[in-house]
């Protein structure tokens, strides 16, 4: 069986630093995979986590255009590291979405019972329709032309 990962987290070798003013040092920044540093990155974690929802679809709907117009000034500004964040806020409001249409609890493992995972099936309906709702904005913000042309020439020069 598959512990989670989380569980030999090594917080030293994680590239993201949480005291890191991002927006001052942004060379500092990286990409990584899917959501890292999402909830680190100052001052971006607390200008777009202030607007991440997903309760019911309504809430979903208006904290994806939130976001997703966070992202659009970050895009005007020329400001790449807070396109990528909310870019990052945006999947992850259609994976904790979809984690609670898929668990009601939110948690995919029992740590009670060695991290066994939970039973598959117990969330709701209206979780999954919030998750669909980031889906979609999550991918709009990522077929953003511009975005990907600066994502790939950020990547190549910082990682």
């Amino acid at each position: 069986m598959q512990k989670p990962s989380y569980l030999n987290f090594d917080i030293k070798k994680y590239g993201w630093k949480p005291d890191i003013d991002y927006r001052k040092e942004p060379e500092l920044y990286r990409v990584g995979k899917g959501e890292q540093g999402v909830l680190i990155c100052e001052p971006y974690k607390s200008e777009i986590g202030a607007y991440w929802r997903f309760k019911n679809p309504q809430i979903a709907t208006d904290s994806a255009n939130k976001i997703f117009s966070l992202f659009e000034d970050y895009l005007k500004a020329n400001d790449f590291v807070g396109m990528d964040m909310a870019r990052k806020y945006l999947q992850m409001g259609y994976t904790r979405a979809r984690r609670y249409a898929n668990y009601k609890s939110g948690r995919k493992y029992d740590a009670t019972k060695n991290y066994a995972l939970l039973e598959r099936g117990t969330g709701t309906e209206e979780k999954a329709k919030s998750a669909e709702i980031f889906y979609a904005v999550w991918k709009k913000a990522e077929a953003n032309h511009q975005y990907t042309i600066l994502k790939k020439e950020w990547k190549k020069k910082f990682g």
